[in-house]
């Protein structure tokens, strides 16, 4: 995945320039995925916050933000930069795992072990294809393409075509598209204005989390993306399971994009569940839960559960809707274009 900036109409965009770019260097180069996560958390609060922070002090009153957050927004209005981030910078061996993690299918470890072979950007990477794995030569091949953002209105081009062939393919299959904060199905539309890449949630009546493959045929899903490939929109499969596609798609017949697309038979039971994890914000989702658990439940992205007396979760509870999730814990319904808290 590229580096995701904040949108310039933020007064904090600058803030969470910086916090993002610290989050992919925990990440990839530090591998520490908890202050990868913080930094993250905290650049979409500040994304959110309707007015420039004047200080750390000012940033530490909002949600995900604590001292050595609030120490960085200090230095960086104090100086305009960050020396944590100038030595970083500096760092030839920092900014090449960074560039080569880019490409999809490139971790922070497969990264390094390139850049100790010598190779130290996408060029000497595009000179070395023989070191690559089939994800990561499809990555490097459609690395300008996975790179863009996919807007609103193309959006709208897949989400009309590809609910239209699961459709056809069974239509006792139900699915949206997630992409970012965006959620598309037959009857809702709302989130941002561009996307990174497609994820389609489908379902059907017949696969459950009991069921599962005794009562839905094996290769559903591998039919499903055998129909979407005849129709020219699939153009390469990355990885392909009983119950998650992993690939590329384009729509035929426009001049658009390749784009990243990954396609998940989720249970009946859990669909809505699903959906609620995948279209908001991990900020929004930790809120869910924690008022979940202070009503006297206990949820993820699977299910919703009563806790007994002695803690213990009961059986799951039917959710035939998002809903009927907020419902159950007595949570005004959010729409998904609200929730990138």
């Amino acid at each position: 995945m590229s580096k995701r900036k904040a949108p310039k109409a933020s007064p904090n965009f600058d803030f969470c320039d910086f916090l993002i770019e610290l989050a992919d260097y925990e990440k990839n180069v530090e591998k520490n995925m908890f202050k990868s996560k913080a930094y993250r958390k905290a650049a979409s609060v500040l994304a959110d916050h309707p007015t420039r922070i004047s200080s750390g002090t000012e940033a530490r009153k909002l949600p995900g933000i604590g001292e050595q957050i609030a120490k960085k927004i200090d230095e960086f209005i104090r100086t305009g930069t960050l020396e944590k981030l100038e030595k970083i910078r500096a760092s030839s061996a920092s900014v090449a795992i960074n560039e080569l993690t880019q490409v999809s299918g490139i971790g922070p470890s497969a990264a390094k072990k390139l850049v100790d072979d010598g190779i130290n950007s996408i060029d000497d990477l595009k000179k070395n294809i023989e070191k690559l794995n089939h994800h990561q030569k499809i990555g490097l091949k459609h690395f300008e393409d996975f790179k863009a953002r996919i807007p609103r209105s193309e959006m709208n081009f897949h989400k009309e075509f590809i609910l239209k062939k699961i459709s056809e393919h069974d239509k006792d299959f139900e699915a949206c598209i997630c992409g970012s904060s965006l959620l598309f199905s037959s009857i809702e539309f709302a989130g941002a204005e561009s996307c990174g890449d497609i994820d389609v949630l489908a379902t059907h009546p017949a696969y459950t989390s009991k069921a599962k493959t005794k009562a839905l045929k094996k290769d559903s899903l591998r039919d499903l993306v055998e129909n979407l490939k005849d129709a020219g929109y699939i153009t390469e499969t990355l990885s392909l399971g009983e119950s998650k596609f992993m690939g590329v798609c384009k729509l035929p017949g426009r001049d658009n994009r390749y784009c990243r697309c990954d396609i998940r038979l989720i249970p009946f039971d859990q669909f809505y569940f699903g959906i609620l994890y995948f279209t908001g914000s991990d900020i929004f989702n930790q809120a869910m839960r924690q008022e979940a658990l202070e009503k006297g439940f206990t949820s993820n992205e699977y299910c919703i559960r009563p806790l007994g007396s002695t803690g213990e979760p009961g059986e799951p509870l039917l959710a035939e809707s998002e809903k009927d999730i907020f419902d159950i814990i007595g949570k005004d319904y959010v729409e998904p274009m609200d929730r990138n808290l």
